[in-house]
């Protein structure tokens, strides 16, 4: 069976090598070509260029703007405040920002070549990584954000730290090439594990034979886990690969029920690419979580499509298997563990609580506002950057990225409450409590001028429009009413618009196909309403449903149970015709690769 090209250059890459090496240390050249971007992608760096300026350097016979996107790998979106400094200082090594994600780690965009290995060097000394950030592994661990002190929210940051730690790669390549061969391994200093996750997960060696999970081929494609407690659905778990959700008796959670199969990429047109959520597969008691998910990573491993990359996540292989073969074969990994039947699970929000709350211990947190995860020093706006490196630098507290891209300020003494706002005020850093709910919880992905697979603006759109949006829900009178708009550049979704109340999905420039009908608690799929509309357009179409909701809706009524109760979405995906469309790209593909070999 043919493999596709990125199957080939992992194979050919001796451990994630490539000529990795070769490539930065020649300064002739302010890019690397495609095989080693593709490889650099798994040491958490993708190679970019400023689109911006694509059209005029063009003219003018110039090459591309080159830089590259750093992604440092952060479980549960965990960040001290030395670690913070040490992102701030090389943000400028970048184009000087910040970009929170919404799976919780920290990105640097507009990195120079040149400066790739100080940077990728700084943040693991850091105590944090790249390692994994990006590429056909596991991706970083999602996690509930909120730092409260009870048993379900100390044990999902701990499940988190050992999933990350079970599924990192191995290859000495990424020490070999960015710290000189310095030993790379997890912190278990500030990680506590049972002795069964860490006899499994410490290498005695890196690797140079093979990858203990992963293989010589690593994963047919990226892999997203996240942890979510109910009824916060702040990690999306619908979303991804692979979502945990504790079971909670007595105040102490005795073990999770694993959902499977979600993720949100496909492509305009394509009927056999369609975003998927998550379904229950089973519950395991606790002890056997990060084993658990190990059989079902080795089972995407060894099932997954390695032809075709369209189809190469674990959703397609979920559907190709069926949710009941796919389990069996998940079971049949685990012959001692005590498998059983999912628990029930129920999620409410997908909301972070903004401002100040108690974490259980005496301390404080509080949740910021953090326009689309952008940390910069804005000209007429709130100065994020400053304010978050004064905190972190005089008063060391820690940060926790949010899957929202807001920033908790965490460990706060009720003596330091003043300071924190004080330095939150002085930076015109913006109070929540005077934006609309619709406002708190809107996200857009980067998209454009960085993004190649952008086809549209996203983070530079969404905020514009939300300022339409917003005075209409004033006029309204819904400013409180949680109701979610996500925007993406692409199809892609990184923006996870397919299961907001309202996804924009970028088509061409300013222009959007319309998903509306999903939920402000994450569990059901919008419906393609519009194929194509304008950016600027976008309030005046959406205003005839918020109208609508605010004249039919019962007492207390959200939008999305309003939704619910009384429209049908538009022409979502349908199922039959999507494994009708599957089976037959299958069947095209199979013919394709008899000829060749003929």
């Amino acid at each position: 069976m043919s493999k596709s090209s990125v199957e080939e250059i992992k194979d050919q890459s001796s451990g994630l090598r490539g000529r990795i090496a070769q490539d930065l240390s020649n300064g002739a050249l302010s890019h690397v070509e495609d095989a080693e971007n593709v490889l650099l992608k798994f040491h958490g760096t993708y190679q970019q260029d400023d689109r911006d300026l694509r059209a005029q350097r063009t003219k003018e016979k110039l090459d591309k703007a080159w830089s590259f996107m750093v992604r440092s790998k952060m479980p549960g979106g965990r960040v001290s405040a030395e670690q913070w400094l040490i992102h701030h200082d090389l943000c400028v090594k970048s184009e000087g920002s910040i970009r929170l994600t919404n799976r919780q780690g920290i990105q640097l965009h507009g990195v120079l070549k040149g400066n790739l290995k100080e940077v990728i060097g700084g943040i693991c000394r850091s105590g944090l990584s790249t390692m994994g950030a990006c590429g056909d592994v596991v991706r970083n661990t999602m996690g509930p954000a909120a730092p409260v002190k009870d048993a379900a929210h100390l044990d999902a940051h701990l499940l988190a730290e050992e999933l990350s730690a079970r599924f990192l790669w191995r290859s000495q390549s990424y020490a070999d090439i960015w710290l000189d061969g310095e030993k790379v391994e997890p912190d278990w200093a500030s990680v506590v594990v049972s002795p069964s996750v860490r006899e499994k997960t410490i290498a005695p060696e890196a690797a140079e034979t093979g990858e203990p999970i992963y293989g010589k081929h690593y994963l047919p494609r990226k892999f997203k886990i996240g942890i979510a407690i109910p009824p916060c659905n702040d990690a999306d778990v619908y979303s991804q690969d692979l979502g945990f959700v504790p079971h909670i008796v007595a105040g102490k959670v005795e073990g999770y029920t694993l959902l499977v199969g979600g993720g949100f990429g496909m492509s305009h047109g394509q009927l056999n690419t369609r975003p998927f959520l998550a379904q229950p597969l089973f519950y395991v008691p606790r002890a056997h979580a990060v084993d658990a998910a190990e059989a079902v990573v080795t089972t995407q491993r060894d099932h997954g499509n390695r032809t075709e990359r369209k189809n190469a996540r674990l959703k397609y292989t979920v559907q190709s298997m069926g949710i009941e073969g796919f389990r069996a074969e998940c079971v049949r990994r685990l012959p001692s563990v005590p498998v059983e039947a999912p628990k029930p699970v129920h999620f409410a929000t997908v909301e972070d609580n903004l401002g100040w709350y108690e974490q259980g211990d005496g301390k404080l947190y509080c949740a910021v506002y953090v326009s689309m995860g952008r940390v910069t020093d804005r000209a007429n706006g709130p100065a994020y950057l400053s304010a978050f490196n004064e905190i972190a630098r005089e008063l060391k507290l820690p940060f926790i990225v949010t899957p929202n891209t807001n920033l908790i300020i965490a460990d706060v003494s009720p003596a330091l409450r003043d300071q924190v706002n004080a330095i939150l005020a002085r930076h015109s850093v913006p109070h929540s409590d005077g934006m609309t709910a619709a406002r708190r919880v809107a996200h857009a992905c980067v998209a454009l001028p960085t993004c190649g697979l952008s086809l549209s603006e996203s983070e530079r759109a969404l905020p514009g429009v939300m300022d339409h949006i917003d005075a209409i829900l004033r006029e309204l009178g819904l400013e409180k009413e949680p109701i979610l708009f996500r925007m993406t550049g692409c199809p892609n979704g990184c923006g996870r618009p397919y299961n907001a109340d309202f996804g924009f999905v970028g088509r061409a420039p300013n222009k959007y196909a319309m998903f509306i009908g999903g939920s402000i608690a994450g569990d059901r799929l919008a419906g393609l309403e519009q194929k194509t509309i304008t950016g600027d357009a976008i309030p005046a179409v959406v205003r005839p449903w918020l109208e609508s909701f605010a004249k039919e809706r019962g007492p207390g009524e959200t939008f999305s149970a309003w939704f619910g109760r009384t429209r049908k979405a538009g022409p979502a995906p349908d199922p039959e015709q999507f494994h009708i469309e599957f089976a037959e790209r299958a069947a095209k593909l199979a013919g394709q690769r008899v000829e060749a070999a003929g």
